[in-house]
């Protein structure tokens, strides 16, 4: 086993702490929003890219974990981020089409509503 980088313990409860609970709620107000706000048609570029960016946060954190993993690091260095990372990016990248989706209907009612408008005119 190599040296570790961090001491386990402290990385382990540091890690959960910081990056379980600040990205899991990171991850919940940007996904409350996009629920939110999606159907309403608002902020559709910077709600999808801060998903796209926590993706990219969550395979950084995976590709760290797997690293520590393959050169031998304590379970305490490679598990939280490997944990986190997993979640972080199958949940986050999962949600992004169904955003996607809710946010190509509200543009679709938006436009039958304008053409029903030119109708009535």
């Amino acid at each position: 086993m190599a040296e570790p980088w961090f001491d386990p313990n402290h990385f382990g409860a540091w890690y959960g702490a910081i990056a379980g609970g600040g990205g899991g709620t990171l991850c919940g107000i940007v996904g409350a929003m996009g629920g939110t706000l999606a159907p309403r048609g608002i902020g559709r570029r910077w709600i999808l890219g801060l998903m796209y960016g926590l993706v990219v946060a969550g395979i950084a954190q995976l590709t760290f974990g797997i690293y520590a993993l393959a050169v031998g690091q304590p379970y305490g260095v490679w598990y939280g981020p490997v944990l986190g990372g997993t979640v972080m990016t199958i949940v986050v990248g999962v949600l992004i089409p169904v955003v996607r989706w809710r946010y190509r209907e509200a543009e679709e009612r938006r436009v039958e509503a304008a053409g029903l408008r030119k109708s009535l005119a």
